[in-house]
């Protein structure tokens, strides 16, 4: 580890386009010197942006993730120019980024509510996986030395996470990891299907805990944990289940470290066979008031004003809590699950 860097871990939460939050995070992270990343867990849009970095990290080092992330988001754009899906004129009217008006995607919404698509994309064209192959080396994540790496896809026979490491993870998994089951076909590795992660670890935090020393973990968390309002249309309604169903194996895992550190604290467990961890969270508030469907709005205007949200806070979080990395959490787990 270079001197005098913080050692972190990152746990990366998937959300579609909204993944360009954490593209501003990670990009002023890796900017700033006084951090060594240790490793990655990634789901979905999570696990795209960790092995984008892994791969450009390996060769080019930090100046060269930053560039392979930034590279990666804008082949995104250029690929969602092409889609038929985009935001209607009433949406660019109002200044909005979401496609609530747009005609093509609430037909293609509707298709997806009673179509398969193994019906209407029997092809099971996506233009996403082209983007990640030409973006990342998998050669050079499998034999990265800079960084941990894990992802998570969901086995759909079983139900049961599987977490691939940089030694096994492939163009396959991560597109396993992005797998929206009423989009895309289920992906199969060594002959089972799988699905998105996020519906078993959103990202999984385990891990981090079990393969590596760093006691500090840095959550990037896209989905609110907590919305004070009702949801009363059919879209509010599926967009907050989905918050909900995306972040429960998340809150399972963060109990869990609560309780563990309690134990700690009160001598039950010994802490030189259990880790003390310090949970940190960087959140993008600033992305409550956006639709959902805006998830799959790719515009590089967009997605280049979610990095600086991103970058923005980022820098507010290291501003505040540089001096607590190391030392404690600063996420009041107990007020939280209280």
């Amino acid at each position: 580890m270079a001197a005098n860097r913080k050692p972190i871990n990152l746990a990366l939460q998937g959300g579609g386009a909204h993944g360009a939050f954490t593209w501003g995070v990670l990009d002023w992270l890796l900017e700033d010197s006084r951090f060594q990343i240790d490793a990655i867990t990634g789901t979905s849009a999570g696990a795209m942006n960790a092995v984008v970095l892994a791969s450009g990290l390996q060769d080019g080092g930090e100046d060269g993730a930053r560039a392979a992330l930034e590279r990666f988001w804008l082949e995104v754009s250029h690929t969602a120019f092409l889609s038929p899906i985009k935001r209607s004129p009433i949406d660019v009217a109002l200044g909005q980024w979401s496609l609530d008006f747009s005609p093509s995607y609430l037909a293609f919404d509707l298709i997806s509510r009673f179509s398969s698509p193994y019906e209407f994309n029997p092809l099971n064209i996506n233009p996403l996986r082209d983007v990640v192959e030409r973006i990342v080396d998998f050669d050079r994540v499998h034999h990265c030395t800079k960084i941990k790496l894990f992802v998570a896809a969901t086995n759909v026979y079983s139900g049961k996470i599987r977490v691939f490491s940089e030694k096994n993870v492939t163009l396959d998994a991560v597109m396993a990891s992005a797998c929206l089951p009423h989009l895309f076909k289920a992906v199969e590795i060594d002959g089972e299907p799988y699905w998105d992660g996020g519906y078993m670890g959103n990202p999984p935090l385990y891990p981090l805990f079990y393969e590596t020393g760093t006691p500090d973990v840095i959550l990037v968390q896209i989905n609110p944990v907590e919305r004070r309002e009702t949801p009363r249309t059919a879209r509010e309604i599926l967009n907050r289940l989905n918050e909900i169903t995306f972040n429960s194996t998340l809150l399972r895992e963060l109990r869990a470290v609560d309780f563990v550190g309690r134990l700690i604290e009160e001598g039950k467990l010994s802490g030189d066979d259990y880790m003390q961890v310090h949970v940190h969270r960087i959140s993008a508030d600033d992305l409550k008031p956006l639709q959902a469907s805006s998830k799959m709005n790719a515009e590089w205007p967009f997605l280049t004003e979610l990095r600086d949200i991103g970058r923005t806070a980022a820098k507010t979080w290291v501003d505040t809590h540089f001096d607590a990395i190391g030392e404690r959490s600063t996420v009041d787990l107990r007020s939280e699950f209280a």
